[in-house]
């Protein structure tokens, strides 16, 4: 397991390298079809060095915001304070902010840039649904996902991913005045045909960019849920608290209402529709599921 952890910090920097290179990519195309010229290409690379420097430092707060959450008082919440305590005592942690979102759909995720900047989000739905033992066994998985520094890529990604949707967007709407201009220089320089392989490879990679930054993201997800559910029952040293609390969370249809696309990996649990009777986007929720299935991380579970 060690050693897993050592490999998912080499591919956190290797997936953020990643982001960055498909960011400079479609910003390049951009300049590209508008004919922004090398200032263009210079301003590209800072941006995407910049987005990245953002994003280190405020993604976390970037995802609570848009997840709506809000501090827990110690008051309010006294319990759910007691828990992360004796959590963080017995991984030699430091407490994490603690924060409440108001949804009745069971959930909870984690969110920072390394242990000394971190913050755990619970659903008031998740308080209210699991008992004392069930509740511990979400936390400790939550602070595995600190203990193990998942937090860093996975809020990076939270940035990143709506970066490259939305400079992909604005290829796309450039498309049209761009192609003209490649037309007129194809006349002019007579490279009619390696200006058009190259138009319509740029166009590919508008259309692809926001895609290839989905599959980014399950796989910055996928695989550290299930190294979390490992690291957390560790911590307890009660596997039946996490399976439980899993089983629970399988049962469960209701979803998180204060959630999006950029954030949806962050959750325990996919928190968006993938039920064909919660809607039409439970189609294309399961195409980019960010999570592996709950019966297969409880039958992992129960094997230890």
């Amino acid at each position: 397991m060690y050693d897993q952890v050592a490999q998912n910090k080499r591919r956190s920097y290797l997936l953020i390298a990643g982001f960055v290179v498909l960011v400079v990519a479609v910003l390049q195309v951009i300049n590209y079809l508008v004919g922004g010229g090398p200032l263009f290409a210079a301003l590209a690379v800072l941006l995407a060095g910049g987005t990245a420097a953002l994003s280190y430092w405020k993604s976390d707060s970037i995802a609570l915001a848009v997840s709506r959450a809000r501090p827990a008082s110690v008051e309010e919440y006294g319990r759910l304070h007691n828990l992360v305590e004796g959590l963080c005592i017995a991984g030699g942690l430091p407490k994490p902010r603690i924060y409440v979102v108001d949804d009745p759909s069971p959930n909870a995720f984690a969110t920072g840039r390394n242990p000394k900047h971190a913050a755990i989000a619970v659903t008031t739905g998740l308080l209210e649904k699991l008992n004392r033992v069930e509740l511990e066994g979400v936390l400790a998985h939550e602070l595995s996902h600190i203990k193990n520094y998942d937090i860093l890529v996975s809020t990076l990604a939270v940035t990143m991913v709506g970066i490259v949707a939305i400079a992909a967007d604005l290829g796309v709407r450039f498309l049209w005045f761009g192609m003209g201009r490649s037309r007129n220089n194809a006349r002019d320089n007579q490279g009619g045909g390696v200006l058009a392989i190259l138009a319509v490879f740029g166009f590919v990679l508008l259309i692809l960019s926001p895609i290839i930054a989905k599959v980014m993201q399950a796989a910055v997800s996928r695989k550290r849920e299930t190294l979390a559910d490992v690291s957390g029952v560790e911590l307890t040293r009660y596997p039946p608290g996490l399976i439980s609390a899993l089983e629970k969370l399988r049962d469960d249809y209701t979803v998180v209402g204060s959630t999006s696309h950029a954030t949806a990996h962050l959750w325990i649990e996919q928190p968006q529709a993938v039920q064909e009777d919660q809607g039409r986007m439970s189609k294309l929720n399961r195409l980019f599921d960010t999570h592996p299935p709950l019966e297969e991380r409880i039958a992992l579970l129960r094997e230890l």
